[in-house]
């Protein structure tokens, strides 16, 4: 077999650029719609934006969560070192709601995880004993991962996740 060749721009030649289409807010959704097969490799460009889009608050909470982690455990500050943690995690499952419910990127089952925490943190003061707390557990997990997964493949154009 022969070598096959393409045209290749010069080596310092833009790329065509590929513009997000603002008509759409969920790309992957609107190329399903219009016959195209989705990608599944989520692009920058595609990523939902914060109601509060031009200040980065998501992000400076994770730093300032990040920077008391570190002053907590260097210090021996257990407060410190919880509160970190605290806002870090609350952070971070801002963004992983916000991605999963556009259709961006699947966060199924941390989502889900955090559904069956939510179950069984109050049950742990109940009288149920430990074997029924982890079925009680994997119940919910199961229950919320299956209704997110079929979320965000509304939403993602029929893809059941997304990278």
């Amino acid at each position: 077999m022969g070598k096959r060749s393409r045209k290749r721009g010069a080596p310092g030649a833009p790329r065509p650029s590929t513009a997000v289409d603002t008509a759409h807010p969920r790309p992957a959704a609107a190329a399903a719609r219009r016959g195209r097969p989705v990608d599944r490799k989520a692009r920058r460009e595609e990523a939902p934006q914060a109601l509060w889009h031009p200040v980065p608050v998501t992000e400076t909470l994770i730093f300032i969560g990040l920077v008391l982690v570190l002053i907590g455990f260097f210090t021996n500050a257990i407060a410190m070192l919880a509160i970190g943690m605290v806002i870090v995690s609350v952070a971070a499952l801002e963004l992983a709601i916000r991605e999963h419910f556009a259709g961006y990127k699947s966060h199924s089952a941390l989502l889900a995880a955090v559904c069956a925490v939510v179950v069984n943190v109050p049950l742990y003061w109940t009288p149920l004993p430990q074997p029924g707390l982890l079925v009680t557990g994997a119940l919910a997990f199961a229950a919320a991962f299956q209704l997110l997964r079929n979320a965000f493949a509304k939403q993602a154009g029929g893809l059941k996740f997304r990278a």
